[in-house]
């Protein structure tokens, strides 16, 4: 990020742009995929290990420090019974959400990008709240979604969805399945029972609720050849 010479400190940019120094903050390779990981809530460091696939221990311990001593994420301790250290965003933290929306609907217009790559479930979260149709709207309604080792609820009001941790099975519509089958339901639109036939999916509840929620959701157009 940055490197102390004789008292100072040396950036990578002489440059007085805000966004020279956010780069000085989040530029390097994984920064700001730890902080994505961070959006939903506080994670621990082999949760956060296990979702960033390819980052080693040492370069993830490295980025959270970084990112510590930029005033962007902070380590808490959860009380008993857990009593177990964890990383968090701080409040200026999480301001930086609208960053990763703009930055996910320009860059998925690219003929480069490939859904079919692994995502965590907490990207795949917050795509919805990317790719999410704009106007409002929406057909108010609790949804679940239930991946291997993490369990999400969302809420859907007419005009915004939240989503946070929770037990997806208190929901009015729980979806039961793994990042890439439910990225090829909502954004590939593949049939419900397709899925469920593979072994792939478990719906429960309301299904036409479902499918309007689906309905939701598209990937921005691509952006033409040259």
């Amino acid at each position: 990020m940055t490197d102390r010479i004789e008292g100072r400190t040396k950036r990578w940019y002489p440059d007085a742009c805000g966004t020279a120094l956010a780069l000085e903050f989040v530029g390097e390779r994984w920064s700001l995929l730890v902080m994505r990981e961070l959006m939903l809530g506080p994670r621990r460091f082999s949760d956060l290990k296990a979702d960033l696939t390819g980052i080693s221990a040492n370069i993830l311990t490295q980025r959270l420090q970084g990112l510590e001593a930029a005033g962007i994420v902070t380590r808490e301790r959860l009380p008993p019974p857990v009593n177990t250290q964890v990383y968090a965003l701080t409040p200026w933290g999480y301001e930086a959400e609208p960053i990763f929306q703009t930055m996910g609907r320009w860059a998925t217009r690219s003929p480069e990008h490939d859904p079919t790559l692994p995502l965590s479930p907490v990207s795949a979260m917050l795509s919805l709240r990317t790719m999410i149709r704009p106007g409002g709207g929406y057909p108010p309604m609790l949804l679940g979604f239930g991946f291997p080792g993490a369990g999400f609820v969302g809420r859907l009001t007419a005009d915004a969805l939240d989503i946070e941790r929770g037990d997806p099975a208190k929901a009015d519509v729980a979806f039961e399945t793994d990042p890439t089958t439910f990225v090829g339901l909502v954004y590939g639109k593949r049939p419900f029972a397709d899925a469920e036939a593979a072994g792939t999916l478990r719906l429960t509840g309301d299904r036409a609720a479902a499918a309007a929620f689906v309905d939701l959701f598209a990937l921005p157009p691509k952006i033409a050849p040259g």
